[in-house]
């Protein structure tokens, strides 16, 4: 019997010789890079995707497109192609640490062996067991992508990254589109602050801003945010999102003719067919109805 016992604990040791070293090699790392890398291209694709509607739809020049998606592309390449902890490095501090793991597992079972034989009921090895063993309680794991939380991470990451390079226009844009797209509207218009004090000769930019305060301030651009849409048209009179944001300050503030001159603008310039024109229509036909018989 004791041959058993100890024929046991040679191949237990051996075995948990080669099963315990991987485990002790906080794999979660590698996993951990991996989710990042992830939710970064998520979060990429999402601005890209809406960097596409706003061309498609005029809001944009085919310049301002290019300019933002070289932006957004370098960033993705330089978060995509950052490599992971040096593998050397990692392969030294595993090396060290299977030292006291091989002790740990030759160890334990000689121990449990040795505690056997000093207290435990050998006739017990032929005993059947009294009760069924029960097959632990599965409870409910989500084990699909949570996207909305990998983008959130992001997002987090980038926030921290900026902290340590607060010069970054670039980064403090995308931030703030992020923001956007979380309906973080608070946080977004603070990352637009910082982005419009390092690059502000751009209209489209100021605009961002005017929308993010307006939707942080109970969705009215009356104020602060209407200061920003006419910073962003004196820049740029014919700027897309500026006109559209002008014509919504003035229609919530009642001016409807106003409302009117100013999506009729935009409605000069966007696709006959797109979903723009439609959207800009319906809404110069309630102005119109608001304002009375005298609006054209």
């Amino acid at each position: 019997m004791i041959i058993f016992w100890l024929t046991c604990a040679v191949l237990v040791a051996v075995a948990l010789a080669f099963v315990l070293p991987p485990l002790l090699e906080s794999p979660g790392n590698d996993e951990n890079q991996r989710s990042k890398k992830e939710a970064n291209i998520a979060v990429y694709r999402d601005q890209l995707s809406e960097l596409n509607a706003d061309l498609r739809n005029a809001i944009i020049s085919p310049d301002q497109y290019q300019h933002d998606r070289d932006g957004i592309e370098r960033r993705l390449l330089e978060d995509v192609s950052a490599p992971n902890e040096p593998t050397l490095k990692k392969s030294k501090h595993a090396l060290a640490a299977r030292g006291p793991v091989y002790a740990i597992a030759l160890g334990i079972p000689i121990i449990a062996v040795a505690m056997y034989l000093r207290i435990g009921n050998r006739s017990a090895l032929s005993a059947s067991p009294t009760t069924p063993l029960q097959a632990p309680f599965a409870g409910s794991q989500d084990g699909g992508q949570m996207t909305q939380q990998r983008m959130e991470a992001n997002v987090q990451a980038l926030a921290k990254r900026l902290e340590q390079n607060p010069g970054d226009a670039q980064g403090w844009i995308m931030l703030g589109r992020s923001y956007t797209t979380l309906q973080k509207y608070s946080d977004a218009s603070n990352a637009y602050a910082k982005a419009t004090a390092l690059k502000s000769d751009d209209a489209d930019l100021w605009a961002d801003y005017a929308f993010a305060m307006g939707m942080a301030n109970g969705q009215t651009l009356q104020g602060s945010p209407l200061e920003l849409v006419n910073r962003a048209l004196k820049l740029d009179p014919e700027n897309a999102k500026a006109l559209d944001l002008a014509g919504t300050a003035e229609f919530q503030a009642g001016n409807y003719k106003k409302a009117i001159d100013y999506w009729q603008k935009l409605l000069d310039k966007a696709p006959p067919d797109s979903e723009l024109a439609q959207a800009l229509s319906r809404r110069i036909n309630e102005a119109k109805s608001l304002a009375g018989p005298g609006a054209k």
